[in-house]
């Protein structure tokens, strides 16, 4: 049953980022294998070290995911040696609209590459070998973004949804092969990705906080994992109303796109 199994391998995508380095200290334990991807060779390193000092056995993995081929090639490469019972796929990469402008065709282009495509060929390549076993668990993080469009940040809503709508179809789908897929719905987390952020962020929690609420949740295969409760409440409940609503009801929280000022209609 999917869930059930003792955890003795888990992947991590995107463990050098804030909720991934924490996700990484949850799970590191001794008997515990834990495959960490990030791009960042220094920070990866620092994390290995950091878990291995709790007893963890560590493999690293760096590269790119923005070229699905080579990520898919060297997963397949990993899972050759590696029996990986939970995957969290869990790298993104935030994209927020400068004020008065629109969002660079390449902002667009690396936030769905990165958010969504990405997330789908970690999972289409862990899903199929994991189907063949008969067990385990992918949990893909999207965010409460997936639920409306944030005028500030139209790309990464996008590709959070997409996530939202693939993993809760993936749920489904591999279900019938003994495999649990969770989506994880984190609303506003301090780290660097958040504090970029151009706007307010309510119920902000800490990347600890966020990565135990992750870990405690996942062995009962829960179809969502979302947090914190009040903004998560908020959200579903914008995702109901009429779109008009909504983003009436965002412009004036201060989630609306700042406009240009209007060219002084004087003369010189």
């Amino acid at each position: 049953m999917a869930g059930s199994k003792e955890l003795t391998t888990v992947l991590i995508t995107g463990a050098t980022g804030g909720i991934g380095r924490a996700l990484a200290h949850a799970y590191a334990r001794k008997g515990r294998r834990l495959i960490l991807h990030g791009r960042d060779n220094t920070k990866l390193q620092e994390l290995s070290a950091e878990c291995t000092a709790q007893g963890a056995a560590v493999r690293l993995l760096s590269c790119d995911l923005a070229d699905s081929d080579v990520w898919m090639d060297a997963l397949h490469q990993v899972c050759r040696s590696e029996a990986v019972d939970l995957a969290i796929v869990n790298a993104g990469v935030a994209s927020t609209v400068p004020a008065g402008e629109q969002e660079s065709w390449a902002d667009i282009q690396s936030t769905m590459d990165i958010n969504l495509r990405a997330a789908m060929a970690t999972t289409h390549v862990i899903a199929s070998i994991m189907a063949k076993r008969g067990h385990g668990q992918i949990a893909l993080v999207s965010s409460l973004a997936a639920f409306v469009g944030m005028p500030l940040s139209p790309s990464y809503c996008a590709s959070k949804s997409g996530l939202k709508a693939y993993g809760e179809a993936m749920r489904g789908l591999m279900s019938t092969h003994g495999v649990g897929v969770t989506v994880v719905l984190p609303g506003f987390v301090e780290t660097a990705m958040s504090n970029r952020y151009p706007a307010a962020k309510p119920f902000m929690v800490s990347p600890d906080w966020a990565a135990r609420r992750i870990r405690d949740a996942l062995p009962g295969n829960p179809a969502r994992i979302s947090f914190p409760q009040p903004l998560a409440f908020a959200m579903w409940s914008l995702s109901v109303m009429p779109a008009a609503w909504a983003q009436w009801v965002l412009s004036r929280l201060g989630y609306a796109a700042a406009r240009q000022a209007k060219p002084d209609a004087g003369g010189d």
